[in-house]
């Protein structure tokens, strides 16, 4: 081997080792297997969340490079916290546990593999740790003393086999091992599992977690059952979550300080601006703006809002227009002790607003001493447009669209399109009116194959004025997406998110995405992207029910869904997932119950009646059922597009020609749900048949 091939360094180095393998294999291998399967895929997505590198996999364990000492320790700590989540839920003979092992030391990077005393010091470490538990070496402790936030207990410099040199070794203290005692992580069955989800429900009183880790690989093992749970976490599991990254922050709701209420938008805008500002700056977390508006009106203590969206800091302020005139305050403060860590008054005119957004969010960056990378203070100062009136408009047109009713989108839809007049080059009314059309089938009876036509249009004159504008890629991939280019909208959602990953939106309609082709794993990771990102959202946490339920992770689906009742009671998207679940159950009783809940909030739409039909249908009261054709039928009568809940009615009942004859329709009229057919388990039933497979390929969709 060539010298030139190699290169020494020095690297903080990870062993791990999953506990009682091989005894395990030898009893029942295939269980070994899946338990394997699932530890792998586990450390694996934690890896990279600190930076580490996986040079190889040892069999039942890991040799992973680390830049930082810091994050290797880091690292060690999150992967022991996420298996105490894991176990808290889990049958006795499936709980997992890991050895980890960290050193810091020289090593030699030889083509793929690293060699060395580094390493060897690092294998005979990581056997010294207790089942559950983590050692580092005395220059890994030089290194993170005081910045880890657990205790350290020394165990001496104990002799390693074929180490000459003597190293400290020091154990890790775990928070949930409770006063420097060893011992093992408890786990209770109130504890969740895994941290797909990490927000606090009303009350601040309770931690929901969420997993979906286990489902991506039992879906690949047959015979596997996943145990997924969540529900109110005990306070063990409370002090084994991290403190939030410091570089972290969540913008709260300016408050508008005028008299005149409709100056509303000029709060709800600075604080929309600054979210979508921030999340830029590779260097910080910033949750969206959907989980922040939760707190607007509200006086909820800043340290249980530092907890609910899991951020070190906030920026709150006020904003009050007389005349032209505005005064716009704005406090930086720091979750841990409430102190101000910057904070000042800005009194200009209403045309300077634009030039207050860029001076806010990079004084806001300056104050958490976070780094600029190139481009990034050039994307700060950018202020899109010159014309403070155009901008006025798109913050008005922008609140409107928030409102998520037909009305709001159609008077937003008349906002954007004056801020076009006075400014045709501004991209962002662009995106927002292609948002508009994107969303308006959802709320009104507007058909999804008149709008793809409008959305696509003025997503591609957004990108006519800014190609690196993510929002308005992901406008042209959900386009793609409703014009069944499967392909290509897979494409535009990759670019997007590279331009602009901290945008929750587009991770969750990637998602939606994934699911119609069936990419399973996929779709659950970008929901969980998507949920970290924007935690208190109903949508997306309705999403994460609907992952699980359309994997047939029933119960799973179901503790999801309840959870996310808990955060938005009166949100129907949850409601709807329930009820679809609990027909999956064959709790008819309770589906029926979510159903004619829906349908009763939910004033002149159709909305949930095709599952309420179908679960009348299903628990054998088909007279039940075919009045709810006869209402759906006078929906198809006043223009709504209504045909695929109409074949799902007729499926329920066992007709299945007439089931059939209306998903033709529906896939004839290119009806948004039509997608759906490909993975939703209601259809299964049907996928056999020559004519289910011949729209599956109209669609695109054939295997």
């Amino acid at each position: 081997m060539s010298p030139s091939t190699e290169q020494r360094k020095l690297a903080a180095i990870m062993f791990t080792d999953m506990v009682g393998y091989s005894a395990l294999a030898q009893r029942n291998e295939k269980l070994a297997l899946g338990l394997l399967a699932e530890q792998q895929l586990l450390l694996r997505s934690t890896f990279p969340k600190f930076n580490g590198r996986e040079i190889k996999s040892t069999g039942d364990g890991f040799l992973v490079e680390f830049t930082s000492a810091l994050e290797a320790a880091q690292c060690a700590v999150e992967i022991q916290k996420s298996l105490v989540e894991y176990n808290a839920s889990a049958a006795p003979e499936r709980r997992i546990q890991v050895r980890i092992g960290v050193h810091l030391g020289d090593v030699v990077l030889r083509e793929a593999d690293m060699f060395g005393d580094g390493v060897n010091i690092a294998a005979r470490i990581e056997p010294l740790a207790e089942a559950g538990g983590i050692c580092l070496s005395g220059p890994v402790v030089d290194q993170v003393a005081n910045k880890l936030g657990v205790s350290l207990v020394k165990l001496g410099a104990p002799e390693l086999k074929n180490i000459r040199t003597l190293v400290d070794v020091y154990r890790v203290v775990l928070p949930w091992e409770g006063g420097g005692t060893a011992g093992r992580p408890s786990a209770t069955k109130s504890k969740p599992r895994s941290n797909l989800s990490r927000v606090l429900l009303p009350g601040g009183a309770v931690l929901i977690l969420l997993t979906i880790a286990s489902v991506w690989l039992h879906m690949h093992q047959p015979g596997g059952t996943p145990s997924i749970s969540s529900g109110p976490a005990n306070e063990a599991l409370k002090s084994a979550t991290p403190l939030p990254d410091q570089k972290s922050i969540a913008v709260l709701p300016f408050v508008n300080m005028s008299s005149d209420k409709e100056n509303e938008y000029l709060s709800d805008g600075i604080t929309e601006e600054l979210c979508t500002a921030l999340a830029q700056v590779r260097g910080l977390r910033v949750p969206a703006r959907t989980s922040c508006f939760v707190f607007k009106g509200k006086t909820d203590d800043i340290q249980k809002i530092g907890q609910q969206l899991h951020v070190a800091t906030v920026l709150e302020g006020s904003v009050s227009k007389s005349g032209n005139k505005l005064r716009i305050t704005a406090q930086l403060i720091n979750i841990a002790d409430g102190f101000h860590l910057w904070a000042t008054n800005y009194d200009r005119d209403v045309s300077d607003l634009l030039a207050l957004r860029s001076e806010i969010a990079q004084q806001v960056v300056a104050a958490m001493r976070v780094q600029l990378l190139p481009g990034e203070k050039e994307h700060l100062e950018k202020k899109g447009t010159e014309n403070p009136e155009a901008h006025r408009l798109y913050l008005v047109g922008l609140s409107l669209w928030n409102q998520r009713t037909e009305e709001g989108i159609n008077k937003a839809l008349d906002y954007f399109g004056q801020a076009l007049l006075k400014d045709s080059n501004y991209s962002l009314p662009h995106v927002g009116v292609a948002d508009c059309y994107l969303t308006l089938p959802f709320y009104s009876r507007f058909p999804t194959k008149q709008a793809i036509p409008h959305a696509r249009a003025a997503a591609l004159a957004a990108l006519t004025l800014d190609d690196r504008l993510g929002e308005a890629h992901a406008a042209l991939a959900y386009v793609r997406r409703d014009e069944w280019d499967w392909q290509g909208a897979d494409a535009e959602f990759k670019h997007a998110l590279t331009l602009s990953p901290n945008y929750a939106t587009a991770h969750k309609w990637y998602s939606d995405l994934l699911l119609e082709l069936r990419r399973f794993d996929e779709a659950s990771r970008e929901i969980q992207r998507a949920q970290e990102l924007d935690p208190l959202s109903p949508i997306i946490n309705s999403a994460v029910g609907w992952v699980l339920h359309n994997q047939g992770y029933y119960d799973q689906a179901i503790t999801a869904c309840r959870a996310a009742l808990e955060l938005h009671p009166r949100f129907f998207g949850n409601h709807l997932c329930l009820g679809q679940t609990y027909l999956m159950k064959q709790m008819y009783r309770e589906a029926i119950t979510e159903f004619q809940g829906v349908t009763a909030s939910v004033e002149n739409a159709p909305l949930g009646l095709g599952h309420l039909g179908y679960a009348y249908a299903m628990s054998g009261r088909p007279n039940e059922a075919r009045e709810v054709l006869d209402q759906l039928t006078g929906f198809l009568q006043r223009g709504y597009g209504v045909q695929c809940e109409i074949a799902l009615i007729y499926h329920g009942l066992g007709d299945r020609e007439n089931a059939l004859n209306w998903l033709e329709k529906g896939v004839e009229a290119h009806l948004a749900p039509m997608p759906q057919l490909n993975y939703s388990p209601a259809w299964q039933n049907l996928r056999s048949e020559p004519r289910f497979l011949a729209l599956l390929k109209t669609m695109g969709l054939e295997k």
